[in-house]
């Protein structure tokens, strides 16, 4: 049976006509530092400093990447980032539904005191020479757990997840599951789990992004250049090429070197970003679902 579609009013196309017009501008508005970001990175850097650059690369070059890859560090600093990701994210995912799973059952004891504990720690922190020293004594410095350890629980997702399991885990599959033998670590890992692919995807964006993208912890923390993250080492390849114009008298040298500085920053971004840009895609689907559900008020 061929479906019926509802015949739109006047006023309703014209109102769709400006709704699609208004997000497509706001597309462009997105899209264009991306596109050009993306170009500039794969032009020349006379033609970038020049202007030349508007939609498409200029001048082909891969010389932006190949100045980043030259030095070995960077491949250092990919390697340290996916094990700080990938470990911190894994932490940090376990962690939170711990905490936000027993905190979402209305039959826990003083379940509104530990979350009124957690919102505390939102608001107030002992500041960062403390937070510092702390480390300190804990052995950690210098060690690959300071990048890991110090940020292994987000309040802000703990209280997102415990909201998710409170709207979408209902106490009558917990009794029904119970009245069959089900514990509250097999209801966990057998049924709440599996239903929680969305806000499990949420979690990992989240922690994720974060951990890709942390370079303070590691500016405070770590002192050998074999644990910088790749946002570190960057960062020092940026601050290397950067221009003193009273050491230069030659234009054309400093005209040079200074589109060599654009050149780098622009191909600095993809490198840095480019993982992030590849993963999301396979967490998308979940994550409009997830951060939906996960911020109704529970």
């Amino acid at each position: 049976m061929r479906s019926k579609r509802i015949a739109l009013t006047r006023k309703d196309k014209i109102f769709y006509f400006f709704n699609d017009l208004i997000l497509f501008f706001a597309l462009l508005i997105v899209l264009y530092p991306l596109i050009y970001i993306f170009s500039a990175s794969f032009s020349d850097r006379l033609a970038v400093i020049s202007g030349k650059v508007v939609l498409w690369p200029v001048d082909f070059s891969l010389e932006g990447y190949q100045a980043v890859f030259k030095d070995s560090k960077v491949l250092v600093g990919y390697g340290n980032t996916i094990i700080y990701t990938a470990l911190g994210t894994f932490i940090n995912v376990v962690l939170t539904i711990m905490a936000a799973y027993p905190l979402s059952r209305k039959s826990m004891v003083g379940r509104n005191i530990i979350m009124y504990l957690f919102a505390f720690t939102m608001l107030f922190n002992g500041g960062l020479i403390p937070n510092y020293l702390l480390v300190q004594d804990l052995g950690m410095i210098d060690t690959r757990w300071a990048m890991i350890l110090p940020a292994a629980l987000s309040v802000w997702n703990v209280i997102i997840a415990r909201t998710f399991f409170q709207t979408t885990i209902s106490e009558e599959l917990y009794e029904a599951a119970a009245m069959d033998g089900c514990s509250h670590v097999r209801f966990l890992w057998n049924i709440v789990l599996p239903l929680s692919k969305a806000i499990t995807a949420v979690l990992v964006l989240f922690y994720g992004v974060f951990h890709w993208n942390s370079y303070f912890n590691a500016f405070i923390y770590l002192k050998s250049p074999e644990l910088y993250p790749l946002q570190i080492v960057l960062r020092d390849i940026l601050i290397q090429n950067q221009i003193d114009p009273a050491t230069i008298t030659d234009t054309e040298s400093m005209t040079r070197k200074q589109g060599m500085a654009d050149l780098l920053k622009y191909s600095i971004i993809i490198v840095a970003s480019l993982p992030i840009w590849l993963v999301y895609p396979f967490v998308q689907k979940h994550f409009v679902k997830g951060v939906m559900i996960g911020s109704i008020k529970g």
